[in-house]
């Protein structure tokens, strides 16, 4: 049966391709999403084993983080941006799932993440999520704790008020933009926990700083953050 399966599978690959998200080229049986060639060479920050790095010095005096990390930085006209936009904006959302399976597993075992207990996304605003199909935080997330095996709660902390995209604003006019959007349901599901934020890119980190500001409201939380890409 083993055999006819995979017999199978190598039949359907010559009819249906599965090929590199970032660069198109076909997989073999033990690739996904990402050839071994793409996987190697785009350009990941391996910061997770620094408490301070240059992500954290974005978030200096604005986010009481433990850490933070990101797997990749983000360059524009780059296969981070067409890995990117083919998850948020074409829907293929196995690339978000396996992206968080991938940075899951370097926190794993990782002493200075240890410490997590709840994995939190960040929000969309219903009406966002409800035309983009999901949110592409929490595909992200869903991913990450797959392999960090630390529990997701979503749902808890919401965006209450939608804003216009953050692209091109300045700093102040980001967190403007964003500064009393978000709420939390029910604080008691994060009191006293260890939570791990995630986002897709950080730029200025305005949104996480205006997620961050409601979560650190509430009694013994501390925050670690994670996003996909950090621009350069």
């Amino acid at each position: 049966m083993k055999f006819l399966s995979t017999y199978a599978g190598d039949f359907l690959a010559l009819i249906y391709p599965r090929l590199c998200y970032a660069c198109q080229k076909a997989l073999v049986a033990n690739e996904e999403c990402l050839c071994s060639f793409c996987l190697y060479h785009l350009p990941q920050t391996h910061l997770q084993n620094e408490r301070e790095n240059s992500i954290t010095r974005i978030l200096w005096g604005r986010v009481d983080v433990e850490t933070a990390t990101s797997l990749f930085y983000f360059q524009k006209g780059g296969k981070v941006q067409n890995l990117i936009h083919q998850f948020k904006y074409k829907g293929k959302r196995d690339i978000g799932h396996y992206l968080g399976k991938l940075l899951g597993s370097k926190l794993k075992n990782n002493p200075l993440w240890e410490p997590v207990d709840i994995i939190v996304p960040v929000p969309m605003h219903p009406r966002k999520k409800h035309k983009r199909g999901f949110n592409q935080s929490e595909i992200f997330a869903e991913g990450i704790g797959e392999a960090f095996k630390k529990p997701l709660i979503k749902n808890n902390l919401v965006k209450v008020s939608s804003t216009s995209t953050q692209t091109r604003k300045a700093r102040f006019k980001r967190w403007e933009n964003v500064e009393s959007v978000f709420s939390i349901k029910k604080p008691e599901a994060f009191r006293s926990k260890n939570i791990l934020l995630v986002d897709d890119v950080i730029t200025t980190g305005s949104t996480l700083e205006a997620c961050s500001a409601r979560l650190k409201e509430i009694k013994g939380t501390r925050l670690w953050v994670v996003t996909i890409a950090v621009t350069l």
